[in-house]
């Protein structure tokens, strides 16, 4: 079975950002990209990187959990694309409704959610408990894959958990840095700056656990 299909991340940021009233070149002055990468994230023409759908979804109010709760079309464009990427809230009783969606308590292999990131990171959901704001993921790092495309570090709302299974991570946090190999295990507040990123030439594969910290 393939993983599930989820309505593209780009559709959920601008569903978010027009609900909540936000300009496009106030949201990128938040977030500190130009105008013109948000409007190409927005129409599907770029993905983000970690860094910086964490910083969209902490300048929205969004959680990153929220970008894998998916409807079958977006009510702001009246459309149902395809894609690997999401993002926004979705009425639980319609997830709990719609039998194609695995939040637990058993989540095959087959069925998970996945989400691709540009900067060569993939998340996919483990599962997911109805009322709890966390991610529970999956993460891979491909070689030459980092959180952050421009090689900034990142800072967001939440602590977070990660144990690496195989291949091996470079954790920079704050002004110390860490080399991770499998058996590892990382936590910290998500609010001191970060970034991972794979230097090898074999993926890095982890669980992580995350609590958003947004509301």
């Amino acid at each position: 079975m393939s993983p599930a299909v989820v309505p593209p991340v780009g559709a959920r940021i601008r569903q978010a950002r027009l609900e909540r009233g936000v300009s496009l070149r106030a949201l990128a002055r938040e977030v500190g990209v130009s105008a013109s990468l948000v409007s190409q994230i927005e129409t599907g023409k770029s993905q983000p990187s970690v860094s910086t759908l964490y910083a969209i979804t902490t300048a929205l109010g969004l959680s990153v959990e929220s970008l894998f709760d998916a409807r079958a079309s977006s009510p702001m464009t009246g459309v149902n694309p395809p894609g690997t990427v999401p993002h926004a809230v979705a009425a639980l009783s319609a997830l709990a409704a719609d039998p194609r969606r695995r939040i637990g308590p058993l989540v095959g292999a087959g069925e998970r959610e996945t989400l691709e990131l540009d900067s060569g990171v993939v998340w996919e959901r483990l599962g997911r408990v109805p009322g709890a704001d966390v991610d529970f993921l999956l993460v891979t790092y491909r070689p030459g894959g980092s959180s952050s495309g421009s090689g900034g570090l990142m800072r967001h709302a939440g602590t977070e958990y990660g144990y690496l299974t195989s291949g091996e991570l470079i954790l920079t946090l704050g002004f110390d840095e860490y080399t991770v190999r499998p058996g590892d295990a990382v936590c910290f507040e998500s609010t001191t700056p970060h970034r991972y990123r794979n230097d090898g030439e074999v993926p890095a594969v982890g669980v992580w656990f995350v609590s958003a910290g947004v509301q």
